[in-house]
């Protein structure tokens, strides 16, 4: 299974790994102590979080509000919190507001909220949870959506300030030298991944840092070998931008007991700045992770924006290819092993696709194989790129042209910026000529051209038509756009592209 909303791949394990990804479940609620009296309204909206392990580890968290008027807020991802209570600025006892939804409304005179999202409840009732919350020993982790009680109005202009208590965290952001998180309420629509406790290292890169947080420990490696494999898996995004896209990432390993597989899930969020959390098996060696290809799938959504809506044939077909080319442009593969591992995962895609054309999978929410079909039509998108521009411009020169755009996009503007770099009108006449044939109808043409020949003994590379071509898709090619520096990149909307864009394209991947 892979993504929903930036969710990724799960390849299995047993029951106990199921379990990771089953939902949540009501808990029970205690009404809390009262607050102090009656405090003067503050200018932004107040966080005060304590992380507590007794009797159970648990997220205790007070809300002071900015606003005294009825006002709604809302859990994104309802089902670990039943009961918030609400105390007006009189002193008076607690008022239990339900969750309904994920909503909680809230009557005029509120001053402050309480809740506690019970963590251990949680994983003894439901089972470790990616999003819900799992771990080790005094650590864990789990989605802010799930915990972080927000406005329902995100406006950019509402001040956010959160502190924290109780253990060391790694969220999307960066404190202060308080050690406050100085927020808006725009930046809890998405919070991220977040870690309570565990272990930390740092990988710094020229132009970003990533922020590693271990929940627990590896058995075989110490925290300082996994930020020296993620340091050098991070390093080949150099093979697809000019710089590093993001200057600082939150990137937490969660390692599984039981397991000595290098990926059993993993996910990007769309935070500001981004997290990513993996799911290692705890036995996993060195040199496992090295050759694995799931971090660097991660690391590699940093490369393009954040397609409203979600276009999974677009970005996982972007990081599907990209993943195979990097890897051969950085040394990790031969050229004859990164064309295996495409067409073997062509191969898997057009046994799922089961026929249906182009079209009929991209219409789909998210039919099997559609990280593949994206895939193959970035293959398509970057031969034909490069054919028009005597090998001048590729799709890493599209990535640098959105980049320039902002970190959000359409699907029209993904086919505008294909065009910009192009220099002709190129995207939608690739997609016509392909939409309605059946998914890789015309791949053994394209493969011929390029010089790949699948072989009883193997993947056979060979001077053909356009065998140079497929040489500067293998090799380092620097864009010829101007770089765009990983700090000039803001967290904002980009307006929508006027460019046309069948509407089957646009279908949003849940």
């Amino acid at each position: 299974m892979k993504k929903r909303g930036g969710r990724h791949f799960f390849t299995g394990g047993g029951p106990g790994l199921l379990a990771l990804l089953l939902g949540l479940s009501a808990c029970q609620t205690v009404k809390p102590v009262a607050p102090p009296g009656p405090r003067e309204a503050p200018r932004a909206l107040r966080y005060h979080v304590a992380y507590v392990r007794e009797p159970g580890h648990a997220l205790d968290v007070e809300v002071v509000l900015d606003q005294e008027g009825a006002q709604e807020f809302l859990f994104t991802e309802p089902g670990g919190v039943k009961t918030v209570w609400a105390f007006s600025g009189g002193g008076g006892p607690a008022e239990g507001l339900p969750v309904s939804g994920g909503r909680v409304r809230l009557p005029a005179g509120t001053r402050s909220l309480r809740y506690r999202y019970p963590l251990d409840e949680l994983i003894r009732e439901r089972g470790p949870g990616f999003f819900t919350g799992m771990g080790q020993g005094e650590a864990r982790h789990l989605a802010g959506r799930t915990w972080l009680l927000r406005p329902w109005g995100a406006s950019p202009s509402r001040r956010v300030e959160l502190s924290l208590t109780g253990a060391e965290a790694l969220l999307p952001w960066v404190p202060d030298a308080a050690g406050h998180y100085r927020l808006t309420a725009e930046d809890l629509v998405d919070s991220g991944f977040h870690s309570f406790g565990g272990r930390r290292c740092q990988a710094r890169l020229p132009g970003m840092v990533l922020d590693v947080a271990l929940v627990a420990p590896m058995r075989h490696l110490e925290e300082a070998a996994v930020c020296g494999w993620l340091e050098r898996t991070a390093g080949q995004l150099l093979t697809v931008r000019r710089t590093f896209p993001s200057p600082r990432v939150a990137l937490h390993v969660v390692p599984v007991e039981g397991s000595s597989r290098p990926n059993l899930f993993g996910m990007l969020m769309w935070s500001a700045p981004p997290s990513i959390s993996l799911l290692v098996g705890q036995e996993a060696r060195l040199d496992a992770l090295e050759a694995d290809w799931a971090a660097l799938h991660e690391l590699l959504h940093l490369t393009h924006p954040a397609f409203q809506p979600r276009t999974a044939w677009i970005s996982e077909g972007l990081a599907t290819y990209f993943t195979e080319l990097a890897r051969a442009r950085s040394g990790r593969l031969t050229p004859v092993q990164a064309w295996t591992r495409l067409l073997e995962g062509f191969e898997r895609g057009k046994a799922q696709a089961a026929g249906r054309t182009l079209e009929e999978m991209i219409q789909e929410d998210a039919p099997p194989g559609i990280y593949w079909v994206g895939a193959y039509l970035s293959l398509m998108l970057d031969v034909e790129l490069r054919r028009v521009t005597q090998h001048q411009r590729g799709l890493e020169d599209v990535l640098e042209h959105l980049a320039r755009e902002g970190p959000t996009s359409t699907p029209a503007a993904y086919g505008a910026a294909v065009d910009a770099v192009a220099g002709k009108p190129v995207f939608d006449e690739v997609l016509a000529r392909h939409l309605r044939e059946p998914a890789f109808a015309g791949l053994g043409g394209l493969l011929e051209a390029l010089g790949v020949t699948p072989t009883p003994g193997g993947i056979r590379l060979h001077p053909a038509r356009e065998s140079l071509l497929r040489e500067t898709l293998e090799s380092r090619s620097a864009s010829s756009l101007p770089a765009v520096a990983a700090d000039e990149r803001r967290y904002a909307t980009v307006p929508p592209s006027s460019q046309s864009i069948p509407r089957s394209l646009e279908r949003k991947h849940p």
